[in-house]
């Protein structure tokens, strides 16, 4: 009798964890599954994925090449050029199937999340509770419905797949499962180096919930008789066997640093362009501020300016509430280490994205930088309410009510979230209602609504992006264009010019300068500025087209069809220049096999 209620608990527990399978994928699915309608914008898509030849020409032996060596725009992480390339060789530019994959993964996170935590804890209800804020948060909506953010997704399946390995590893330790643990890891750290935080988060679960740090005998018995319902029979290790058992890992940490480094080092902001003491004020107001998103996700945006400056008031009073609930978490580290877990969880997982170091156009804050770091505070919510509920009556009804009314809040702030991810127009435009001084928001909103010839909309904020900042590059060269479309020829010139004092090597404003003084009739010119594009980027198709053009007016047949050639070996399936090549092949007479079969 005895042996037959165990077995039915078991399967009770079994259909329990079914169910929260189950409403973690419906759920999410139900929320997310928009995404599959939504359109690429024009923010990162473009570099990682549309206008990316290497990614749009799916997986060939030279793109997989490409993928493991250093780019101009990203930093290394060749698995993730690798899925942008495997979607492309199965959907094409299909946004909706993208972003689906995306999704899928956001998904399998979530489960595996919930599995760990399950595992590690014992306990299926708070695990399940961690999981869902984890799927269902609007801050997360960045991650997922972004595709050119496939390198969040994708890094945190495999964070959560390695710690899977490594609880693996801790249950039987032996040379292949740690071997397995090694491997998952450099996978992910291949696809973001975000996860060279994870050694890290390794020792905090040794202490909890897997127990296996030893200080002294005091404090495990203390812990063990505070925590006898989560008692794994995890064996206990002194802290060097401990630290030993990572240095591999930390090794492969540090290994990534260093690709990292090399691979942006060309993008690294220096400290006179945004100083060090901005930097750290910055960084400990964001802290702060990441807390209040997760409390109250309204007013998200895809990016938030970064401040000229901070008052004092906010940078003492965030580093005053940092230390105090790191003081408090500290002395509640035997008594409830749920607290210090998830709190240095939040702190030390985002402290590679919190700005101190700089790449790049970098944001104030970043929805999906706290991707992962809000896991830490979630363990608390999840954990520490039940604890301040535990002499309540009703303590089951109220946290069962508490929780259904949270859940149901996500959902419907996460749908709504999604919503502004349609498209350019609509991301942009709802980045400029929720921040202030937003020339990244005003231009590409501007860009976006030139895409659908609202030329005029699109001049607005071109304007406006320029009155915030009258030295912002890429607003003088859109305006410049809008400028071309108008005929408005000088005005054009001076805003290109203006664009090139700003950034000399941009090869798209050399580009776009030299087909204007074309127009113009002033063709040396001209031509001075697309040689110059073409030496800025070597595989700038259109410039060798349009160089090819010129040639051809002057009655030189051969020089043009060798830049026509040269467009075409850039880019493939460039159908004028191929037209072109054809063209003035057979009016210049020359001999086929000097310029090889390019048409």
């Amino acid at each position: 009798m005895t042996d037959q209620n165990k077995h039915s608990g078991s399967l009770f527990k079994v259909r329990y964890e079914v169910w929260v399978y189950l409403f973690l994928i419906l759920t999410a699915l139900a929320v997310y599954g928009q995404v599959t309608t939504h359109s690429f914008v024009n923010f990162d898509d473009d570099i990682y994925i549309t206008a990316n030849k290497y990614i749009r020409n799916g997986l060939t032996l030279d793109n997989v090449i490409w993928a493991f060596g250093f780019t101009d725009n990203a930093y290394w992480h060749p698995l993730t050029w690798l899925s942008h390339m495997v979607d492309c060789q199965l959907f094409g530019l299909n946004a909706g199937m993208h972003h689906l994959i995306n999704l899928i993964l956001h998904i399998s996170s979530s489960l595996l999340l919930f599995y760990v935590l399950k595992r590690i804890t014992g306990d299926l209800i708070k695990s399940a509770f961690v999981a869902a804020l984890f799927v269902l948060h609007p801050i997360q909506v960045e991650s997922v419905a972004w595709a050119a953010e496939r390198k969040n997704v994708l890094s945190t399946f495999f964070w959560m797949l390695t710690t899977l390995t490594y609880i693996r590893y801790v249950e039987n330790p032996a040379f292949n499962r740690y071997f397995l643990v090694l491997i998952v890891f450099l996978l992910g750290l291949m696809a973001k180096p975000m996860l060279v935080t994870l050694p890290f988060v390794f020792f905090l679960l040794d202490y909890w919930a897997l127990g296996r740090l030893k200080f002294d005998q005091s404090s495990i018995k203390k812990h063990e008789e505070n925590h006898k319902s989560e008692n794994n029979g995890f064996q206990h290790l002194p802290i060097f066997r401990l630290i030993l058992e990572k240095i591999p890992l930390i090794s492969f940490s540090a290994g990534a640093i260093y690709f990292s480094s090399l691979s942006v080092k060309h993008l690294v902001v220096s400290t006179e362009s945004v100083p060090m003491k901005i930097r750290m004020a910055n960084a400990l107001v964001s802290y702060i501020n990441y807390i209040k998103k997760m409390l109250w996700p309204f007013d998200l945006a895809v990016y938030y300016p970064y401040p000229q400056s901070i008052p004092l008031w906010q940078v003492a009073g965030a580093g005053l509430l940092l230390l105090g609930i790191s003081f408090l978490v500290l002395r509640a580290k035997t008594s409830k280490p749920y607290l210090t877990v998830g709190w240095l969880w939040y702190i030390g997982t985002l402290f590679p994205v919190i700005g101190l170091v700089q790449a790049g156009l970098w944001p104030a804050m970043a929805d999906r930088f706290v991707y992962v770091p809000l896991i830490g505070l979630f363990i608390i919510i999840a954990w520490g309410v039940p604890d301040i509920l535990d002499r309540w009556r009703f303590k089951r009804i109220v946290l069962g009510i508490l929780s259904a009314g949270l859940i149901l809040t996500l959902i419907a702030t996460t749908w709504l979230q999604l919503q502004h991810w349609q498209n350019g127009v609509k991301l942009f435009t709802h980045a400029l209602k929720v921040t202030r001084n937003n020339i990244i928001a005003h231009n590409n909103l501007g860009q976006a609504m030139s895409k659908q010839g609202k030329y005029n909309e699109a001049f607005i904020h071109y304007v406006k992006a320029l009155e915030i900042n009258p030295n912002y590059m890429l607003a003088h060269n859109n305006l410049a264009n809008i400028y071309f479309t108008r005929r408005k020829y000088e005005k054009s010139i001076f805003h290109y010019k203006k664009a090139l004092n700003i950034t000399p090597d941009c090869e798209v404003v050399h580009y776009n300068m030299g087909k204007i003084l074309i127009q113009q009739g002033k063709g040396k010119d001209g031509l001075l500025h697309l040689l110059e594009a073409i030496k800025i980027k070597p595989e700038f198709a259109q410039a060798y087209n349009e160089i090819g053009l010129i040639f051809a007016r002057q009655g030189d047949y051969k020089k043009a069809c060798i830049y026509f050639s040269k467009a075409v070996k850039a880019r493939p399936n460039f159908v004028m220049a191929k037209i072109n090549f054809k063209k003035y092949f057979r009016l210049c007479y020359l001999d086929k096999k000097e310029f090889g079969n390019n048409g």
